[in-house]
């Protein structure tokens, strides 16, 4: 009964910007923790941000300085602003979230192309 969907992805140039937004729906009492994943073609799932119920964040260091999570408790909503996007940041995002009571679900994933 939960789900969680994704937004924001797209095409972009070299150096701009996109903003992905995961909200969470369905019967949730808590959620212990958010992130976003990628993977591109022919890589494996790696974490590029997360952040946890008492606000502590991590990200990867090859995004770091780059891209922000943050959240938005009342609305069961985590985001990702990506700035100076590069072509290797291409990849399926995807959210993750693990609920209380309920475990850990996985978003259906949004597209980011960084191209010219």
């Amino acid at each position: 009964q939960v789900q969680l969907v994704e937004s924001g992805g797209g095409l972009v140039q070299p150096g701009g910007s996109l903003r992905l937004s995961c909200a969470a729906s369905g019967t949730i009492f808590s959620i212990n923790y958010m992130g976003w994943y990628r993977q591109a073609p022919g890589k494996t799932r790696e974490l590029v941000a997360g952040i946890f119920s008492g606000g502590r964040t991590t990200n990867a260091g090859s995004v770091k300085g780059r891209f922000t999570i943050s959240r938005d408790n009342a609305e069961n909503t985590v985001y990702l602003q990506m700035n100076s996007l590069k072509p290797e940041d291409t990849a399926v995002y995807y959210c993750y979230a693990d609920l209380t009571g309920l475990g850990g679900r996985w978003g259906q994933g949004t597209q980011v192309t960084v191209s010219s």
